[in-house]
């Protein structure tokens, strides 16, 4: 997701940008030769910067690397050559914190947007509520939704039950599987065919490139520090604990020291609270992160606590308290684009999408050039018939300098459409050469598929969704899409082979499990019809043809 304004950087400075002010070359009248900080004459070329300042320098600049190597020379000097700074640290205490901020950045992840359910987080989940959840009150029961959101006919759903939404975020690419031999059988990522096994994984491989950084091993022993010694120096702490949080990964020590430090600063810095509630958010105990979370907006209200407060609400399931608090956080700081968003989203997620559009149009009037909205709103008008105006945004998207595979391939259903075939076929044509991965491709091969089907070259899209599955293996559109021009060769064995490829690929789309009711109805298979039929119901209520061929049935099995 895009970063929030204000969040990209958290050290800023006024005279970041404008080149350093010139000391005058040669004497002035009346005084001895001008000299610059550093000690040298100022017209003499290759002047030495001080150390630690050109360190600082590199750290402002983001070159983390050179921050890191040029610390580390100066951790390596004998004790005796450490001379005290302006404040009461000596150089070697400040280049120790600098040195940890600047490894800490080079594997920073923001908190706030990156979540990701694992198969272990879904399945063996201790903090179920509610089996049962009242209508438009949950998240994972994808039939609770309030608004009469778009029928699957219309726009596709994903394995939750929800719509597809118009942008990627890390949480919305993992459905939330029924059983647990369907979490294993379906990717759940677009990018990887392996499901991902634990949300703890991916901080462990976080862990693991902390090696990286420093081939001679970890810069600091963590089992050998006395957390309680650092927690009674601030400015050293807070480096130290997003170093241990953020590039070691080690939640427990981290949070040992962030307890010591709240208490040393007698539980009044809501700063430390926050990283508590975060610790116990990350091992899972989200009722006491709760507490922490709240306890720390009660002493300084930020927009950040209310968006970890509201991370909290959602992986418990309880969208309306969320909703609630971004709500009272609007109410404090009016037109963040951050809580606007989020009630976006949560509308979005619960699949009421008008709500969903307007909250992200008020994000458009805080901030025009926000991706996320304008994607969100013109994939909203893309399925509600008005591909002319999903063109708009994605056009905008595109001055605003989005040059990406999706964005091309998204032009090029717009421009078909919009019956502007000129540009559809350079569309895709860009969008295939700007595909990163196989499944990129595979959707693009995808929608030239459906662009054939559409002007009617039925060899062009059997091609095109033969390619689709060459790239992508996993594709149900497409074996669903094969089979129905399968069907029209009178080809009915590969057919029925392709449905129930797709039907098992996907059990949320009602889809294959119509077109096989259909296909074995015709043959006289009358109870596999009537199975497929039934699965088609459960997936698609409101399908009129699937409820007339149940009609059709039932009749067929009365008169036997």
């Amino acid at each position: 997701a895009p970063p929030r304004p204000g969040g990209a950087s958290r050290f800023r400075s006024s005279s970041a940008g404008r080149p350093p002010p010139r000391a005058p070359l040669g004497k002035a009248e009346g005084r001895g030769p001008s000299r610059n900080r550093c000690g040298g004459p100022a017209g003499e070329m290759g002047l030495e910067v001080e150390p630690l300042f050109q360190a600082w320098s590199y750290f402002r600049r983001r070159k983390f690397r050179e921050c890191s190597d040029l610390c580390s020379q100066l951790l390596e000097r004998p004790p005796g050559e450490q001379e005290q700074t302006d404040s009461e640290y000596t150089v070697f205490q400040a280049a120790w914190s600098l040195k940890t901020r600047a490894l800490t950045e080079m594997v920073y992840v923001d908190e706030i947007d990156m979540d990701e359910e694992g198969i272990a987080e879904m399945m063996l989940d201790e903090n179920a509520i509610a089996q049962v959840a009242r209508p438009g009150t949950s998240l994972k029961l994808p039939g609770t939704s309030q608004g009469a959101g778009p029928s699957p006919a219309v726009r596709p759903v994903t394995q939750s039950g929800r719509p597809i939404t118009g942008f990627v975020r890390p949480c919305t690419q993992s459905g939330r599987p029924s059983t647990m031999e369907q979490a294993l059988k379906t990717p759940r990522t677009a990018l990887t065919a392996r499901p991902i096994t634990s949300a703890s994984g991916r901080y462990v491989r976080l862990g693991t490139a902390s090696m990286l950084t420093n081939p001679g091993g970890p810069f600091i022993n963590l089992s050998r520090l006395n957390l309680a010694k650092y927690a009674q120096k601030p400015k050293l702490a807070k480096a130290l604990f997003e170093y241990i949080f953020h590039h070691e990964n080690d939640v427990k020590n981290a949070l040992d020291l962030a307890a010591l430090a709240t208490e040393h600063a007698q539980f009044k810095d809501w700063w430390w609270k926050v990283q508590v509630g975060k610790c116990y958010y990350r091992l899972g105990l989200y009722r006491e992160a709760e507490k922490q979370f709240k306890s720390a907006l009660k002493q300084q209200d930020m927009v950040d606590t209310i968006l970890y407060l509201a991370k909290v609400y959602l992986r418990l399931d309880q969208p309306v308290t969320a909703l609630n608090l971004f709500k009272q956080g609007l109410d404090r700081f009016p037109g963040e684009v951050a809580l606007i968003c989020g009630i976006a989203r949560i509308h979005e997620e619960m699949n009421n999408i008008s709500s969903a559009a307007e909250y992200y149009k008020d994000v458009l009037k805080q901030d025009n050039t926000h991706v996320e909205a304008i994607a969100c709103i013109g994939s909203n008008h893309f399925y509600s018939d008005q591909p002319e105006t999903a063109l708009r945004f994605y056009r905008r998207l595109l001055q605003m300098g989005v040059y990406n595979c999706q964005l091309f391939n998204n032009l090029g259903l717009c421009c078909f459409y919009a019956q502007q075939y000129d540009m559809t076929l350079s569309s895709f044509e860009r969008a295939l050469f700007l595909a990163e991965n196989e499944e990129e491709t595979a959707d693009v091969w995808y929608n030239l598929g459906h662009v054939a089907v559409g002007i009617g070259d039925l060899n062009l899209a059997y091609q095109c969704f033969k390619l689709t599955l060459v790239n992508n293996n996993d594709y149900a559109e497409a074996y669903n899409n094969l089979a129905v021009l399968e069907m029209r060769k009178g080809h009915i064995e590969q057919a029925r082979a392709l449905l129930q490829t797709a039907s098992s690929l996907a059990p949320h789309m009602y889809e294959p499990h119509f077109n096989f009711a259909v296909l074995s109805e015709k043959v006289g298979d009358l109870q596999r019809s009537y199975t497929a039929a039934r699965k088609s119901e459960e997936a698609f209520p409101g399908h009129v043809d699937t409820q007339q061929l149940i009609k059709q049935l039932k009749q067929h099995f009365a008169m036997l």
